[in-house]
């Protein structure tokens, strides 16, 4: 990308230079905006079927592997043993 030296740039030269990046910059957030769409309506059908394809015996397996563990009760855990001094 070429310097520019902005100091040496008349008034009209900057406006106009800012008019073109402001044009530039639109135009590469629109791109931007449409591949993003685009991509989002990719996961949305891959979402719909996951969804789909997912078996209740499974998602009954996944909820158990997600419920919280117990904890251990207190007369379940070994007693440390003491020592004497």
């Amino acid at each position: 990308m070429q310097k520019v030296d902005l100091e040496s740039m008349s008034i009209d030269d900057l406006a106009q230079l800012c008019d073109l990046a402001g044009e530039k910059l639109a135009e590469k957030i629109a791109a931007r905006q449409k591949e993003l769409s685009i991509e989002m309506e990719k996961l949305a059908v891959l979402s719909k079927k996951a969804k789909v394809a997912a078996p209740k015996k499974d998602m009954k397996d996944i909820r158990d592997a997600l419920k919280p563990q117990e904890a251990p009760k207190p007369q379940d855990a070994a007693k440390p043993a003491i020592k004497a001094a």
